[in-house]
């Protein structure tokens, strides 16, 4: 696939980063977009493949210069990877309401923005890769992360509907749900938890490889680890089990 364009939200970064210099080294051509210019620059160091694009997603009005200037240095957008996401931990009722919305914008309302800007043409053209981030946590809720944890649902039922309302138009839509992953993004989560507990991280590379795989397959749901699959499976069969081993904090579910 060394003729493909991708398109990347988050690349600053994390997940957004490694998927970008992976994609790049094996040939195609990467435009990197994220709000922060400087992780932009270090995401495409050595990197003569990726272009980068300083683009806040929240804005249409960013969005809508980005991909219009990426696709006039790169041609159309082939592939498309939403990575772009914050964290925050707290009790829901001590939670600033405006901190919620942030959230909210930029996880779930900023990948409806990229999405309106760039799928439309895939469709057109019939054909195209659409991958969002969600999370594990898209599926299971947890204490003290129910403000990401909405964010990521929110991401999940987006993506399916997308899918079903455009199956058969020769675009495919993955949907990445990865426990915590050892990301930048990570501390976020666990700045008050143990060592134990980070270190139960899966790699970004082990994401990544599962993506390729899925777009490979075409197959829609993306879990990355064995565990991620059998905590999935236990929200479907049983929920209440699952709801006592997360009271008692013996999972951490969060993912990029």
């Amino acid at each position: 696939m060394g003729s493909a364009t991708v398109l990347i939200t988050g690349a600053g970064s994390g997940m957004g980063r490694l998927a970008a210099r992976r994609w790049a080294s094996q040939g195609m051509d990467v435009a990197a977009l994220d709000v922060n210019q400087a992780g932009l620059e270090e995401t495409a160091q050595g990197q003569p493949n990726i272009r980068t694009y300083a683009c806040d997603v929240t804005s249409p009005d960013d969005v809508e210069l980005a991909v219009k200037a990426a696709e006039a240095d790169q041609g159309p957008t082939t592939r498309l990877l939403n990575a772009a996401a914050i964290a925050r931990v707290g009790r829901l009722l001590d939670q600033d309401p405006e901190e919620i919305r942030r959230l909210m914008d930029v996880n779930y309302y900023g990948t409806a923005v990229v999405c309106r800007a760039v799928v439309p043409g895939m469709l057109q053209r019939g054909h195209g890769q659409v991958i969002n981030f969600a999370s594990l946590a898209g599926w299971i809720p947890q204490p003290k992360m129910g403000a990401y944890c909405a964010t990521k649902f929110a991401m999940v039922a987006y993506t399916e509907a997308l899918w079903m309302e455009n199956d058969g138009r020769g675009v495919s839509f993955h949907c990445v749900c990865p426990p915590a992953v050892d990301t930048p993004m990570l501390p976020d989560f666990f700045a008050e938890e143990s060592k134990r507990k980070r270190s139960m991280a899966i790699t970004p590379e082990k994401v990544v490889d599962a993506i390729d795989r899925a777009v490979a397959a075409g197959r829609f749901l993306v879990l990355p680890s064995a565990m991620g699959k059998v905590l999935w499976r236990a929200r479907r069969h049983a929920p209440n089990m699952l709801r006592r081993a997360l009271r008692a904090e013996r999972f951490d579910l969060v993912g990029d």
